[in-house]
């Protein structure tokens, strides 16, 4: 099977995410490092870090229960390739958008921290509905586990002062672990509420 959607979606976010991460970078690259919090002082602290551990291994294990994630988690490809590449501008990209835009926003407004992370992992999970472009049921399943995922993150964000980068670096290693295996189920029609479909041949 050439999975070539699978290719095209890598591709897209590699694309458009990646512009993203290039123009901010050439414009103040070490300004844009600080950003992101890997930076000296900025990078938050060991309980930040410890949970970003623990989201990682959590959520990865969870989607490894899907055999296309499974099967692909550690298999050298390509595909796998790209994924991580995907994975890279995706994790920057999507943290500086869910975790520092929206709670840092929310925080200036004064609102709670629980409303902030709430709201950091309902944006997260939404934004992933489109997961159910072909499937409703896939995209039910992603909306909820990244609104765990998104929710988890913030909780990571706040807990280590407002740094990103045990966010972003919990974020990259999950993509790439479970990319591109869900991809791949996804083109496949396998992927319902909370288990696994049978394969459409």
């Amino acid at each position: 099977m050439s999975y070539k959607s699978t290719y095209i979606i890598l591709t897209l976010i590699i694309v458009c995410m990646g512009s993203f991460i290039l123009f901010n970078a050439l414009n103040d690259f070490w300004g844009f490092i600080s950003y992101l919090g890997f930076y000296e002082g900025y990078s938050g602290n060991l309980i930040s870090w410890l949970l970003a551990i623990a989201v990682v291994v959590g959520y990865s294990a969870y989607a490894a229960k899907i055999s296309d994630v499974k099967n692909y988690m550690f298999k050298i490809s390509l595909l796998k390739v790209m994924a991580i590449i995907a994975a890279i501008c995706a994790g920057i990209v999507e943290e500086i958008i869910f975790r520092k835009w929206i709670m840092d926003y929310l925080a200036s407004e004064g609102f709670s921290v629980t409303l902030q992370i709430l709201a950091s992992g309902i944006a997260f999970g939404l934004a992933h509905l489109i997961w159910g472009a072909k499937n409703l049921k896939a995209g039910v399943n992603a909306a909820l586990s990244t609104f765990i995922l998104g929710t988890a993150l913030g909780l990571v964000y706040w807990l280590g002062e407002r740094s990103l980068a045990p966010c972003i670096i919990a974020h990259i290693v999950i993509t790439a672990l479970i990319e591109p295996g869900l991809l791949i189920s996804a083109e496949r029609d396998k992927l319902g509420y909370w288990s696994e479909l049978a394969v459409k041949e």
